[in-house]
């Protein structure tokens, strides 16, 4: 499944609901699982953005779909990477012209 960090800030919203934070990450894993995904970790950080999860999706749809849901609730925005790992660079890299 490909693998996907995406990086959250906190809305005015998110910051006024701050306490249930926690909550809402149990929330998105239960989301992510449900579209049949796998919600690997989760880190709040400081600096430039306010969170940080790394997650597993059947497809780049599938958690668009998820991604946008979350953030409709309000307290978050979120940017989505999509991540390769060790082995997938290899394939790509040897699949270059």
């Amino acid at each position: 499944m490909p693998t996907y960090i995406t990086l959250l800030n906190f809305t005015e919203q998110g910051v006024k609901s701050i306490k249930e934070s926690p909550q809402r990450v149990d929330a998105a894993r239960k989301a992510v699982e449900g579209a049949g995904g796998k919600f690997l970790d989760f880190y709040w950080t400081l600096g430039q953005y306010d969170g940080l999860a790394i997650s597993e999706a059947p497809s780049d749809e599938v958690y668009t779909a998820t991604v946008l849901a979350i953030a409709g609730r309000g307290n978050v925005r979120t940017t989505t990477l999509k991540a390769c790992n060790r082995e997938e660079i290899g394939r790509i890299i040897v699949s270059m012209p």
